[in-house]
């Protein structure tokens, strides 16, 4: 079985879209692209697709990832155009690998994430970001299937920075993968506990990396190139 592994990205708004839905489509497309697929065995044979570190719904990305087992060896780079293009715009194929050894999600240990805010200034959101990289630990509290959920935000983010942005602020936040997982709206949740961020408008908020972090740089690699 020839593994291969696939980068790609929810834009637009396919950002929209959940992981249910887009392992939906994602099936549908291996179909109307006829890629070969390998199959689980017994009575209820599924595609073997190993979905790895997706981002939450609502959330744009450059750097999803997951993996696939073919029943056939194929060109890689055939098979991300066959697949990029029976997939729907806004959901594009960036890179496809042969696999190498090792678990791809054990690889993504860290994520970039970019964070819009039209209606803060730089100024009162680079304080607020002061103030929270200045606390040892910022516990918040998120609905999850297991119920309410209080955990430390302050614990996952390695590094913070603000920026003027069309007329507002843009936050680029470093992401240490923990458990529970520290998603960005957490992050602004604390942001807002500690500096009395306003909770004004709906973010736009794009993963820009996700791979293996280098703690001295903080530098994320390209996990498909390991």
């Amino acid at each position: 079985m020839q593994r291969l592994r696939v980068r790609y990205a929810k834009r637009g708004r396919l950002r929209f879209t959940s992981h249910r839905d887009f392992s939906r489509a994602f099936e549908r497309a291996l179909v109307r692209a006829r890629i070969p697929m390998a199959y689980s065995s017994g009575f209820n044979p599924h595609p073997r697709i190993s979905y790895a570190g997706a981002s939450p719904t609502g959330a744009a990305s450059e750097a999803e990832y997951l993996e696939i087992g073919l029943a056939e060896t194929v060109d890689p780079t055939r098979l991300a155009q066959d697949l990029d293009d029976a997939l729907p715009t806004g959901l594009d194929v960036l890179e496809v690998v042969e696999a190498r050894s090792g678990s791809l999600a054990d690889r993504l240990e860290a994520s970039r994430w970019q964070i819009d805010l039209d209606d803060t200034a730089p100024d009162v959101a680079a304080a607020t970001v002061e103030a929270f990289l200045a606390r040892e630990s910022v516990s918040v509290e998120r609905m999850t299937k297991k119920g309410l959920r209080t955990f430390d935000s302050r614990a996952a983010v390695v590094a913070a920075d603000v920026a003027a942005h069309d007329g507002g602020s843009r936050l680029t936040v470093l992401l240490r993968h923990t458990e529970p997982v520290v998603r960005p709206d957490d992050v602004l949740t604390a942001l807002r506990q500690v500096g009395g961020l306003a909770e004004a408008g709906t973010p736009s908020v794009t993963r820009l990396e996700q791979g293996p972090l280098d703690a001295a740089t903080g530098a994320i690699g390209n996990p498909l190139s390991m």
